[in-house]
């Protein structure tokens, strides 16, 4: 009897390891920003404004890579329904406004829309590391589909490419983040790639094993 409370205490303890997890990568993308802006943040600009958006939702979203690792191996008997609920609207709103708010401004600037927005905003020949972005949120957005077509037999696919584009999103990021200009974050940013990379290789050989791919 004395050891379900106990019991108890770890199921609960352990569904605030997700929670805890997120609030500390996004308390890294607020702070590299923040500090990146010398923490004037009264009178920003849109161009100074949407890449905290694009470093939240990434960071976030390696934040559900781990939890999906730790349930099915440490964490299978937690209820994490809410915490992939209610975090996947802040990534759905911060992918979306990262290149729309970018977008917008060029247009209103003048520049038109993309790609030829993008050509003018980024050095000549880094264009298409924008329009990666932008291919890895269509896919991202197609992911939001799981809710009515997560049984079929084809959506495998749409997790692979989902994968496929958080490894373009970091690469996106490494090419283009103005954050991570800052050297310390930069090493943050390497070890959510490897971190990441490590999680895929390990999530893709058990598939092979078990003939599940």
């Amino acid at each position: 009897m004395a050891s379900r409370p106990l019991l108890s205490q770890i199921v609960t303890s352990s569904s605030i390891i997700p929670w805890a997890l997120t609030t500390i990568v996004s308390a890294l993308a607020m702070y590299v920003w923040g500090s990146s802006n010398a923490w004037h943040l009264a009178h920003l600009s849109i161009y100074q404004i949407f890449p905290v958006l694009g470093l939240l939702a990434f960071s976030i979203m390696w934040s559900h890579y781990m939890t999906g690792f730790f349930r099915k191996n440490l964490l299978k008997t937690v209820n994490l329904e809410s915490y992939f609920r209610y975090t996947g609207y802040v990534v759905l709103l911060a992918i979306l406004l990262h290149p729309g708010l970018l977008i917008y401004q060029r247009f209103r600037d003048g520049f038109g829309l993309p790609p030829h927005s993008y050509e003018s905003y980024v050095a000549p020949g880094m264009a298409w590391i924008t329009l990666l972005g932008s291919v890895s949120l269509l896919t991202f957005l197609a992911f939001e589909l799981h809710r009515w077509f997560k049984d079929r037999s084809w959506w495998k696919y749409v997790i692979y490419a989902g994968d496929a584009a958080m490894l373009a999103i970091f690469y996106h990021g490494l090419r283009l983040g103005t954050q991570l200009h800052v050297a310390w974050f930069r090493y943050v940013w390497y070890f959510y790639g490897s971190s990441l990379m490590a999680y895929l290789i390990y999530s893709y050989y058990l598939r092979i094993k078990t003939k599940t791919i």
